[in-house]
């Protein structure tokens, strides 16, 4: 158990990536509360973790992430009800596909606010009391497209290079505080999103991979349980990638 007693909010956990690291965490005997869009998928999330194990210590909320004060009275009650707030996971996202000539100006503020200004909003909500712990471990979900980009789509790409910049520059800040800030780089991974493209798309992308297969959500998940726990208490600042792929 990596994560015994500590406290974790995770955003974006009612499915994919983030269902993923909520189970993980909860494996580790971290108390969850996740984050849904809405407050009928983050019942529904908690009601499958339950089904599973129902000494599982988890549930859920739904504060709008890009409003700072939402999402700040929502992170309060977490830490007023558990006494701190341990991790945060900085994982609710979307992405785009749209060619850039086609892009509006709502379509790339859309992406912008939640991939960024949340996690922004999210990291500006428990640094108080992860200062005030003296400890503390966020970590973001960027992107392997935040190295590689990607031909269409700009807000996404764009999103998760600043993610990685807000990842270092706040490892920087708050490392003094004992607070580790990093993030996760996962490459294709086995979502929905992934699963309804073609197989005459993902073919060459795997062929590609010296692993010879795509990402699973578990994957990912392992990488945040490792950042988050003690034994990456000399870790911070870092953008690891979890893609399956060689590289110098």
């Amino acid at each position: 158990m990596m994560l015994k007693d500590k406290v974790a909010i995770v955003t974006g956990g009612t499915r994919g990536i983030g269902f993923a690291i909520v189970k993980k965490f909860l494996e580790h005997g971290a108390k969850v509360v996740l984050c849904g869009s809405k407050p009928e998928s983050a019942k529904k999330a908690v009601d499958a973790l339950k089904k599973e194990n129902a000494s599982w210590q988890v549930e859920g909320i739904s504060p709008d992430l890009t409003n700072y004060d939402d999402v700040k009275a929502a992170f309060n009650a977490v830490a007023e009800k558990y006494g701190r707030i341990d991790i945060l996971a900085n994982n609710a996202g979307i992405s785009s596909k749209e060619p850039f000539t086609s892009y509006t100006e709502e379509m790339f503020k859309n992406v912008m606010d939640l991939n960024v200004t949340a996690v922004f909003n999210c990291s500006r909500a428990v640094v108080d009391k992860m200062k005030e712990q003296k400890s503390g471990s966020i970590i973001n979900t960027s992107s392997m497209v935040s190295k590689y980009a990607q031909p269409s789509g700009i807000a996404y790409p764009t999103s998760k290079f600043a993610v990685n910049g807000f990842t270092l520059s706040l490892a920087r800040e708050l490392g003094p505080d004992g607070i580790r800030v990093n993030a996760v780089a996962p490459g294709v991974t086995n979502t929905d999103m992934v699963k309804v493209l073609p197989k005459e798309l993902i073919d060459p992308i795997v062929a590609q991979i010296p692993l010879r297969r795509v990402g699973e959500p578990e994957d990912i998940a392992n990488a945040f349980v490792f950042l988050a726990s003690e034994m990456a208490s000399y870790i911070s600042g870092v953008v690891l990638s979890v893609d399956g792929l060689a590289r110098t």
